[in-house]
C-alpha cells in the first residue's frame, strides 16, 4: 500500500499542480473537491477534509451536515482529464464526532460486503467483471416543463440519417441492431473508444478489448478485466467519468441511459461474477453443467431467488424497464443457461480453464451505483450458498421466441421500477446480514425512488400526445 511519501513523490515527479478528492454519493454520482498539493499532508490524511454532507444526494440531513472526506492513498491516480496536471484520490466519508464511517457512503457498503464474504468463510474474494455499454451521440437536447416535453438525440451513423442532406451524405449508416463489431467507416466512434481505452490504462485499469455495440447511433463497449468487488466499483466510476469526458473532448456526448433510443438495442451492464479462495477458482468443477461447481449453482440460486429485489439496485431508474421488455433484446426470464444471452444468467464457455469459470448476470444497467449493485449481488449469491438454494434446471433455448403461454410459466424480472421497489421492501433481509446494508440506507433509497416514480407518473409524454391528443 502506498504511503503519503510515495504519493507526494508521484506529485513531484509528474509535476502535478492540483489534488482532486473524489467521492460518490448514494446514487452513484462522483463529486470532487480540489486542493493544492501542499495541503495533502499528514493532517489531511489523519483528520480529513470537511464538507457539507447535506449537499450530496442521499447523505446527511442539513442539521447533521458536517462530514469528513478521508483520502484513500491506495486509489491515487493521475487524472488524464483536466488541463491542469492533477492527482485524483478516492475518499471515504466519516462522521466528525464519532469518527466512524458513514453508513450511507456507498463505498463503505462495498467494503462491508467484502468483509462479510471473508467472515463467512465461503471465499476470500469476489471478482466482478461488468460489461458497460454506452452511446456516443453528436447532439443531445431535452426539456421538461409544464407546457413542453421532448428529447432529441442525433448521430452521423444513425440509421435515421440515411436520407438526410449532409452536403454531401456519404452513406455508411448503421441499420437497427446491425452495429455489433462494425468496422470503419460505418463505425464512426472507434477513435474515441480507443482514446478512452488509453486513458483507462493510464489510471491502472486493464483493457481487454473495445468494439461497436449492436445499436445504431454510436453504441459502444470497452471491456475491462475483472477485479475484486470494491476495486471494480472504483474502476466503474473511473470508466463512466472517462467515457463522458472523452466524448466531450471530441465534441460528442456520452450516456449510460439504458434506453435512449426507441426501436433499437439499449445499454446494459452485464456483470460477470466469481468467488476465489487464494488462487483457487471456487466456481469451477469439470463435471458440472457448463463447468460450474455446486457452490456456483447455489450462488446462481441466490441471484435468481432475490432478482426482483436486486433490480431495485441494479436497474434503479424508470428508464431501465424500457430495456427489460419481453421478447425483444434484454433477458427477462429468471433462468440460467450455457452460452445463452436470452437467459438472465449466462454461463460463458469460451474456455473451460478453471480461472475463467464465472457466471454472468445480464439484467443490470449502467445507471446503477456500482458499489451498491455489486454488494447486493454478492449478498444474494452468498444467501444462496448459505441456504443451498437450487437454481433449478437450465433452459437451453432462445427465450426471446417463447410464446405468451410458455413465458407466463417462468419467473420474470419486474416490469417497472415500482415493482422492483415493492420487491425490495418485501425481500431485503439478505442485504442486512453483517450490517452490509442498513435499514436506513434501504429506506432512504426506497423513498427517493418512490419520489422519482411519482414525478414520472404525473407527467404527460410526447407519445401520449401522439396517441391521445385527438381522442
Amino acid at each position: 500500500m502506498p504511503t503519503l511519501q510515495d504519493v507526494r513523490q508521484l506529485i513531484e515527479t509528474r509535476g502535478l499542480r492540483r489534488v482532486d478528492l473524489k467521492v460518490s454519493d448514494l446514487f452513484g454520482a462522483w463529486h470532487s473537491f480540489a486542493i493544492p498539493p501542499d495541503h495533502l499532508d499528514e493532517s489531511l490524511i489523519e483528520n480529513g477534509l470537511g464538507i457539507d454532507g447535506s449537499s450530496l444526494r442521499g447523505f446527511q440531513p442539513v442539521h447533521e451536515s458536517d462530514m469528513l472526506l478521508m483520502p484513500d492513498l491506495e486509489s491515487a491516480a493521475v487524472d488524464p482529464v483536466p488541463g491542469t496536471p492533477t492527482l485524483s484520490l478516492l475518499c471515504d466519508v466519516v462522521d466528525p464526532i464519532t469518527r466512524e464511517r458513514l453508513p450511507r457512503d456507498p463505498r463503505f457498503v462495498a467494503a462491508k460486503a467484502e468483509d462479510y464474504l471473508r467472515a463467512s468463510g465461503v471465499a476470500d474474494e469476489a471478482h466482478f467483471g461488468p460489461e458497460l455499454e454506452f452511446f456516443i451521440f453528436d447532439d443531445v437536447r431535452y426539456q421538461q416543463d409544464g407546457n413542453t416535453a421532448f428529447y432529441f438525440v442525433d448521430s452521423q451513423e444513425g440509421h435515421w440519417n440515411a436520407g438526410r442532406d449532409e452536403a454531401p451524405n456519404q452513406g455508411y449508416k448503421l441499420d437497427r441492431q446491425s452495429g455489433y463489431a462494425a468496422s470503419a467507416p460505418s463505425d464512426q466512434t472507434a477513435d474515441i473508444r480507443w482514446f478512452i481505452a488509453e486513458q483507462l490504462r493510464s489510471v491502472g485499469i486493464e483493457v481487454e478489448f473495445d468494439h461497436h455495440e449492436v445499436a445504431s447511433g454510436g453504441q459502444g463497449e470497452i471491456g475491462i478485466r475483472h477485479a475484486p468487488l470494491l476495486a471494480m466499483a472504483d474502476r466503474v466510476q473511473w470508466y463512466k467519468y472517462l467515457v463522458r469526458n472523452a466524448a466531450r473532448a471530441h465534441g460528442r456526448v456520452a450516456t449510460f441511459m439504458p434506453k435512449p433510443v426507441h426501436g433499437d438495442n439499449g445499454s446494459g451492464m452485464h456483470t460477470h461474477q466469481s468467488l476465489w479462495r487464494r488462487e483457487t477458482a471456487l466456481f469451477y468443477d469439470s463435471n458440472g453443467y457448463g463447468g460450474l461447481s455446486q457452490l456456483a449453482r447455489s450462488y446462481m440460486g441466490g441471484l435468481l431467488h432475490h432478482a426482483p429485489a436486486l433490480l431495485a439496485l441494479t436497474n434503479p431508474t424508470t428508464n431501465s424497464y424500457r430495456r427489460l421488455v419481453p421478447g425483444y433484446e434484454a433477458p427477462v426470464h429468471l433462468v440460467y443457461s450455457m452460452r445463452n444471452r436470452s437467459a438472465a444468467i449466462r454461463v460463458p464457455i469460451y474456455s473451460m480453464a478453471p480461472a475463467t469459470k464465472r457466471i454472468e448476470f445480464r439484467p443490470p444497467d449502467g445507471t446503477a451505483n456500482p458499489y451498491l449493485a455489486f454488494a447486493a449481488m454478492l449478498m444474494a449469491g452468498l444467501d444462496g450458498i448459505q441456504r443451498q438454494l437450487d437454481p433449478g434446471d437450465p433452459l437451453d433455448r432462445n427465450l426471446f421466441e417463447l410464446d405468451a403461454q410458455e413465458s407466463a410459466q417462468l419467473r420474470g424480472v419486474p416490469g417497472t421500477l415500482e415493482e422492483a421497489i415493492d420487491a425490495l421492501e418485501a425481500d431485503h433481509e439478505f442485504l442486512l446480514q453483517g450490517d452490509v446494508f442498513t435499514l436506513d440506507v434501504l429506506e432512504h433509497w426506497v423513498g427517493a425512488k418512490r419520489e422519482e416514480i411519482a414525478e414520472s407518473r404525473t407527467r404527460p409524454t410526447p407519445f401520449e400526445y401522439l396517441q391521445y391528443f385527438d381522442a
